[in-house]
């Protein structure tokens, strides 16, 4: 997966829509769902939980095949983007203290990985404002560059697969 430029303003308005659609969604099919079943089928005891619960995991179902199924739109572009950024980084971070060790004895493709996972853990932060640990990871990307340098590496964040994870 390659690190792409992403139009913050786009993609802000477009998670905040779907997540704000999500939320109305669950809120609404839930209570419908489950009103109509209390409806069909009263409990003389009042207790109405299980129909709540059905509500809410038919309801949660649904949405997550609508959002599985319009992945594709163009509307939907940034937020799946970074949805699959995201899952890419967790894969990474997974393997961090072997990657690390690796870095420090010259794996290239060790070296690649930190290096494609600093720099989507930036682009990340920087669509989300999170500036709170940009400064851990500035250390980090100086503590790889000089890795980098020692080993006469030149790595390109494109160059990236996540099979090379395989080896770690």
């Amino acid at each position: 997966m390659q690190l792409i430029k992403i139009d913050k303003a786009r993609y802000r308005r477009h998670l905040n829509r779907v997540i704000v659609g999500s939320i109305a969604a669950l809120a609404i099919g839930s209570l419908a769902i489950a009103q109509i079943l209390i409806a069909l089928f009263p409990d003389a005891s009042g207790s109405h939980f299980h129909w709540n619960l059905l509500g809410v995991v038919v309801t949660t179902l649904t949405i997550g095949w609508l959002l599985n199924k319009y992945r594709t739109h163009a509307y939907m572009t940034e937020v799946v983007y970074v949805w699959d950024l995201k899952q890419a980084l967790n894969k990474i971070t997974r393997k961090m203290p072997k990657l690390k060790a690796a870095a420090q004895a010259g794996n290239a493709d060790a070296l690649l990985a930190l290096q494609y996972s600093y720099a989507g853990s930036r682009l990340l932060w920087h669509l989300d404002d999170n500036s709170i640990v940009m400064e851990e990871l500035s250390v980090a990307q100086l503590e790889l560059d000089s890795l980098i340098t020692k080993y006469n590496l030149t790595l390109n964040t494109d160059d990236y697969n996540d099979l090379i994870l395989n080896q770690f």
